[in-house]
């Protein structure tokens, strides 16, 4: 086990985390603040716990948590599907804000995180259960969506409910990964993201087969009794490592920390990228099959290449945050993304180019998130550094996952601003003329905006 003190100018007392030393660490280890697992009492002895990092009980929390991911974010990330398919099925085609549902549900789920992370913190006791408690929500609301006829409806059930519900499964297994993982809590953070992009990939070809083959109603109740049998038993495993005695409640929200330019920057940029991420993936099977007239089979393969490549780059990403700054890897994933959008998918002239948009956005763009854990502990250092007390990494991750919400919400309705009446069709060559060109290069602009912080980090 280790043993890590954290300073402050104000003069703070030294925190007992761990009954051991810490063995020597990197320079990019040594210049960052990593968050005390669960805040732990100083006269507790952990000595008898599963260990930090390794240890058969961490591995099983981190499948778990995977799980959690696949079946919350990797259902909301094949909405691709649903976008085409209410698009053209009886009841729902010909309505407005069908891309509404998928952005709610999945901005939701971060938007919520504020909310749901602080009583986490200061009720572990309930936060052992709250992922059961969200799977069983998802239940419900996809049993309640198996019966709507309009979109409003739909907006409210698979928009609304599911987004609250998966806010509710999935911030437990953040405040328990900060107990199980230390010095790999980047890796552990990118693996549960992945859990995503696996989703992704497998579940567009389950949902388009569910649909052509037993219709809208049925798919979504199958997908439920699917949920309820997977989800629910490894529930069992999003456990803490502490016990809720060895946990103390500091205080959640330390705003002095937030207020600095480094973070209200990285916070811009990060609600930038989140408005154009979501657009390919809600765009991408409508754009293969109306221009390239692509099979249904073809036009999801789009999705399902897009979401693998975005789940290894969220474990590669992973890694490199736990080694270089947040600098370094926001460059990394601007830069890639960046030419992708407005090179391959910009100038598309053939399926085959598209795809290997997919593949490229999915690495650099997808594993966006994965940068967090760089940015929580640059501003937990720059803030406790500053005097400001303690501040828990877990609350700048409630505030980055809003920012990127409030960007995915955005990007529902502007989305559809921006493909309104098809501007430049025909005008222009490739991806530009499809009709679809204002939404190309506003997620181009987008991804290049978000890596904006690197021209002057040694400013902030």
């Amino acid at each position: 086990m280790a043993e890590k003190t954290a300073e402050s100018t104000s003069g703070m007392a030294v925190a007992r985390v761990h009954s051991q030393e810490l063995a020597t660490t990197s320079d990019s280890e040594q210049q960052s603040i990593e968050q005390l697992p669960g805040n732990v009492i100083e006269s507790f002895d952990d000595s008898g716990l599963p260990p930090v990092d390794r240890g058969k009980d961490a591995w099983l929390f981190l499948a778990a948590a995977f799980v959690v991911e696949i079946l919350i974010f990797g259902f909301s990330f094949s909405f691709g599907v649903f976008q085409d398919y209410y698009s053209t099925a009886q009841p729902f085609a010909g309505s407005s804000n069908i891309a509404v549902i998928g952005v709610l549900t999945t901005g939701l789920i971060f938007i919520c995180s504020p909310i749901i992370l602080p009583l986490c913190r200061r009720y572990p006791h309930w936060a052992r259960w709250m992922s059961t408690a969200g799977l069983l929500g998802a239940f419900v609301s996809n049993i309640a969506s198996s019966f709507c006829t309009s979109v409003t409806q739909l907006i409210g059930t698979q928009g609304v409910l599911l987004g609250i519900s998966g806010s509710l499964a999935f911030c437990p297994c953040l405040v328990f990964a900060d107990q199980w993982f230390d010095k790999r809590k980047g890796l552990a953070f990118g693996v549960m993201g992945s859990g995503a992009g696996l989703g992704g990939v497998f579940l567009p070809v389950l949902i388009n087969a569910l649909l052509n083959n037993v219709g809208f109603a049925k798919t979504m109740r199958i997908w439920a009794c699917m949920l309820f049998g997977i989800g629910t038993p490894l529930s069992y495993f999003v456990r803490p490592r502490l016990p809720p005695s060895a946990t103390e409640k500091n205080p959640f929200w330390n705003l002095q920390a937030v207020r600095s330019r480094f973070f209200l920057l990285n916070q811009t940029a990060n609600i930038i990228q989140g408005t154009g991420y979501y657009l390919p993936g809600i765009y991408l099977p409508n754009f293969t099959r109306e221009i390239f007239g692509a099979s249904t089979w073809l036009s999801t393969l789009s999705l399902m290449l897009f979401n693998l490549c975005a789940m290894a780059g969220l474990i590669i990403m992973g890694s490199f945050t736990d080694r270089w700054s947040s600098r370094t890897c926001i460059f990394i994933s601007a830069l890639g993304a960046t030419i992708s959008v407005l090179l391959f998918w910009g100038l598309a002239v053939h399926l085959a180019v598209v795809y290997i948009f997919c593949i490229f956005f999915g690495l650099f763009s997808g594993c966006w998130p994965a940068v967090w854990p760089a940015v929580m502990r640059e501003t937990a250092k720059r803030g406790e550094g500053r005097g400001f007390g303690h501040v828990d990494t877990l609350m700048i991750y409630s505030l980055l996952s809003v920012g990127r919400g409030i960007g995915n919400v955005i990007s529902g309705p502007l989305s559809e601003a921006l493909i309104n009446g098809m501007p430049w069709k025909g005008e222009v060559i490739g991806g530009y003329g499809s009709g679809f060109g204002a939404l190309i290069i506003f997620s181009g602009l987008t991804s290049l905006l978000s890596g904006m912080n690197t021209l002057w980090y040694h400013l902030l």
